[in-house]
Order: C-alpha cells, then structure tokens, then sequence
C-alpha cells in the first residue's frame, strides 16, 4: 500500500482510475452510486512497482507514483464537485489493479471499472483489468458501459433464468428503490428451429421453458411482497440468441444485473456466455453478482442476501 488517506468502510462502492476516459467515466458512476447509497467512495489507482522491476529505475516508480497521486487528486475535485456531501478516500498502491481493488473492496465493497483501459489493444471490446476483475469477483462488480452522459431510461433490468436468481432479483430491486424507478425481470429462452421456446440442460437434453416462465411469476412475486413500494414488470422472451436478446433489452434499461455462471468453465467461474456479451455489447452498465453455490448468495454491499446464476 503506497498510501491512502483512510480504509474503506463495509459497503463502500470501490472504483479503479488509471486516466483513461473510461475510467473517468466509471469514477462518475461510482460516485453517484456512492451518494445513491449514502455510503464511501475509494478511489483506487494501482501504480504496479510492487515488486520493483528490474527495468524501472528509482525515479520512474518514484515519478509513475507521483502521477498516480495527482490522478487520484484530479478525480476526487471532480467527483466532489459534483457531490459535494460525498465522502472520498484516495488509495495508491504499487500493485496491480485487480489486486488493488478487490483488497479495498474486501468482503462487503462493490468494484466499478470502466470498460476499457489507457493501453492494450484497442480493439478488445473490455479491458484486461476489467475482465480479469470480473472473472474472479466474490463482490458485486459493475463495468460501466454506455455513453458517459447517457438520457436515463428510467429502469433497472434483472437477467432471470429460474428461482434461483431471486438474491439477483433482490438486489436489482434495491437498485430500482435507490433511484425510484421500476424494475423489469426478463426471462430469455433459447428458440429452436420451429421457434418453440427450449432451454438446454448440462447433460445435453432440452426441456420446454415453462418451467423457467413459472419461475419468473414465484420471482416476482416474492419482489413484490418484499418490496411493496416498487413497480416490478415481468417479461418472457424468446429469441434464438439470449445475448443479443439481453443485449437489445439494454437499450432501455440505466442498470442490467445478472448472476455469475452457475458452473465453472468459459473465463472464470463467473463468467458465461451471455455474461462475456453483455460486458462487451450492453447499452448501460453491467453489474455482476457473483454465485458461490447453488442456493447460496450472501453478498452483503447495500445489504445484498444475493448470488445468482441467470440466464448466462
């Protein structure tokens, strides 16, 4: 740890800042989740000096800190600016990003990264830090994607697969209560030839998604008893492609969360193939809720009971 003006406290909303547009535009959403939540802001940018590299001299770590301070400087003016009564701490660490941040966010924190990165390659659609963030997550992390001042939508949209998704329900519900507007639980099936709406099960069989369909009712119903004050609409969809179905669905949405993979494979344990579309194509930001088990699901930032394995 190379230095910081506090510690995170349990919940804060965590945001990585490396000078990037992206990650600018990330730190403003963080901060206006944080002013949402009524909780910290930790700006974190990881110099990577740690341990010192053969091929950096004493003064370029000593110089590539320096410029990691007045970053973090520059954000925080920035992000208080606009909310002024936000409380922000600063933390510069010589290590690496994902490291850095999902030490801040520690057990309880929320992790925002921008879709991209200040280097790389251009034309990966997210963002080696971001991905590697992702596909490791134990807390909530949302990748901010969109335009970076986008019209809000007035929505939020939960990904929902089956009963099992009801901590992702949950916490897109405390999302959609946070900023007062409706929730929308979208079921996507897979569409065979004819067009009938199938699902595939992992040992390679079909079934019929009426099952999924009556899950999404019992889902929403238990949003609706434990969150009264709240609009929530259920959708059932079927398209022959569930990424770009979720995809499209974001076009109208200001938040899209969905659960980690139920099983291990793909990029990680979180990490499906829906999940990589939506991450590289939505409309608005990812927040990924990730799943340690079937039927468990205690994330705790904003008091999320949660883990969830959608339609990913």
């Amino acid at each position: 740890m190379d230095g910081t003006t506090a510690r995170p406290g349990p919940g804060s909303v965590v945001v990585g800042v490396d000078g990037s547009s992206s990650a600018r535009a990330a730190a403003m959403w963080a901060a206006r989740e944080a002013a949402l939540r009524a909780c910290t802001l930790c700006l974190v940018h990881a110099a990577d000096t740690e341990p010192p590299a053969p091929f950096l001299s004493q003064a370029e770590i000593t110089g590539s800190r320096r410029a990691g301070r007045e970053l973090l400087e520059r954000t925080a003016r920035a992000v208080t600016a606009r909310h002024p009564d936000l409380a922000v701490i600063q933390e510069l660490t010589g290590g690496t990003a994902p490291d850095s941040l999902r030490r801040a966010a520690a057990l309880t924190g929320t992790i925002v990264v921008g879709h991209r990165g200040v280097g790389g390659f251009s034309s990966l659609l997210l963002g080696s830090v971001g991905l590697e963030v992702v596909a490791a997550a134990t807390t909530p992390v949302v990748v901010v994607r969109g335009a970076a001042e986008a019209a809000e939508a007035g929505a939020v949209l939960a990904a929902v697969r089956d009963e099992a998704d009801l901590g992702c329900a949950r916490a897109a519900a405390r999302e959609a209560v946070l900023r007062k507007v409706p929730l929308r639980l979208l079921h996507i099936g897979g569409a065979g030839p004819s067009g009938a709406a199938r699902a595939v099960l992992p040992g390679g069989g079909e079934e019929t998604t009426g099952d999924h369909v009556r899950a999404l009712s019992s889902v929403s119903d238990r949003v609706r008893e434990e969150f009264p004050e709240l609009t929530v609409r259920e959708d059932a969809l079927k398209s022959h492609s569930v990424p770009g179905a979720l995809v499209d669905a974001t076009h109208h949405a200001d938040l899209v969360v969905l659960g980690g993979r139920r099983s291990p494979g793909y990029l990680g344990p979180t990490i499906g193939r829906t999940t990589l579309g939506l991450l590289q194509h939505a409309h608005c930001p990812v927040e990924l809720i990730p799943r340690r088990g079937p039927g468990q699901g205690l994330g705790q930032g904003l008091r999320q009971g949660l883990r969830h394995g959608s339609t990913s």
